[in-house]
């Protein structure tokens, strides 16, 4: 589902130009959440103030049908660093995050679930972590998970082992949300499916730093569970995807190429043993069944070939039409030729400065006027600068 950009949403905090501290946002998808709503929003009001960073909470209904966006409304009246984001139906999980994401302006986010089993007190931990060790993202680990052991823990267990080794990145929980996300690092992400789980290995095989946290997991109170044995089957998929996306979507030749080259061996091998069977065992071709395998093999090898040139034409499309690098840049020191321009046309002699340039970290934003400021922002709170 498309995103609704930042500069579309009316309701969007406004961005404050300052300086000191980092800005959070916090991202919570809701549906069917009523009862869980107004004691989410009082833990995470009490954690942040005490925190005393400046933030902002978005709240995404995903669609509910029980009163939670009559309740998310009266919230986002009452506090103008909240923001409510409704959906007309239900797109799931993965959708309303990246609607938060797009409608956020922190420079870190963070995602947690809206049944209260993710603990607000964990945010600060997060937050301290992610600072102390300098990482871009920190991922919850619910390593003493209130949740049922055969139809919630045991599939969560084989799926994370899983996706740790199809991935290379080692975490224990992909599948919690509590997690702490440095802007820059998600600022080329797009989320389809459920793929919204997978961003850690995303941002590693982009060059970013990921680490996790042991995190508190409460059961839930109120409600049921939205999330059944289905979406293991629907996140093996996905992964499917996510490994092809990370080895080939560049080089597409090479799976679909590597494949089709093994097809023609095979067919190759086969035809040996076809011209075996004809003139030293007296096998006619045409009873030979190993002939139609070669024939077969030799056409899935030619269009494995043909596909892979295919999806070259639509790889260099993408990429080409769209203007997307195929490589992420996280720094540039140094001014260059660039420099050497801008000092003769000073025409002053004066020796070039050094540049340093953090690709990914947008540049501040203009404070706007529009009385939904972010929450703790003082004098000197504010984006780092």
């Amino acid at each position: 589902m498309p995103c609704l950009s930042a500069a579309r949403l009316p309701y969007t905090a406004a961005y404050p130009a300052g300086r000191g501290q980092l800005v959070l946002s916090i991202v919570v998808p809701i549906y069917n959440e009523v009862e869980n709503v107004p004691e989410l929003h009082e833990e995470l009001q009490g954690v942040l103030k005490a925190f005393g960073r400046p933030y902002e909470i978005l709240y995404v209904d995903d669609g509910s049908k029980d009163g939670s966006h009559a309740l998310l409304k009266q919230i986002a009246d009452a506090n103008p660093e909240v923001v409510v984001i409704q959906f007309r139906r239900n797109f799931g999980q993965t959708a309303a995050l990246a609607a938060g994401l797009e409608a956020s302006h922190g420079d870190v986010v963070i995602f947690m679930d809206g049944d209260l089993q993710n603990d607000p007190a964990e945010i600060p931990r997060l937050l301290q972590t992610m600072e102390e060790g300098d990482f871009d993202v920190v991922s919850g680990w619910r390593k003493n998970r209130q949740d049922a052991a055969i139809s919630r823990k045991l599939p969560s267990q084989m799926a994370n082992w899983l996706i740790s080794k199809v991935s290379g990145v080692e975490l224990h929980d992909y599948g919690c949300t509590l997690k702490a996300y440095r802007r820059e690092v998600l600022k080329n992400v797009r989320l389809y499916g459920e793929m919204h789980r997978f961003i850690p290995a995303y941002a590693a095989w982009a060059g970013a730093t990921v680490t996790e946290l042991p995190v508190n997991h409460r059961a839930r109170k109120y409600g049921k569970s939205k999330y059944g044995i289905n979406r293991t089957i629907k996140v093996l998929l996905d992964l499917l995807t996510l490994k092809f996306l990370s080895s080939y979507s560049t080089k597409p030749i090479q799976l679909f190429g590597g494949l089709g080259a093994i097809s023609i061996m095979f067919g190759f091998l086969a035809t040996l043993f076809v011209l075996y069977s004809r003139y030293f065992e007296a096998v006619r071709v045409h009873r030979n069944p190993v002939a139609l395998i070669a024939v077969f093999l030799f056409l899935a090898g030619l269009l494995f070939i043909t596909q892979g040139l295919l999806a070259e034409l639509v790889t260099r499309t993408y990429f080409e039409s769209q203007g997307k690098s195929t490589y992420v840049v996280r720094s540039v020191i140094g001014r260059g030729l660039r420099g050497r321009r801008a000092i003769r046309a000073n025409g002053n002699g004066t020796a070039r400065s050094t540049r340093y340039v953090r690709y990914g970290v947008a540049a501040a934003r203009r404070s706007r006027a529009d009385g939904r400021p972010l929450a703790g922002v003082g004098g000197s709170a504010g984006r780092a600068g």
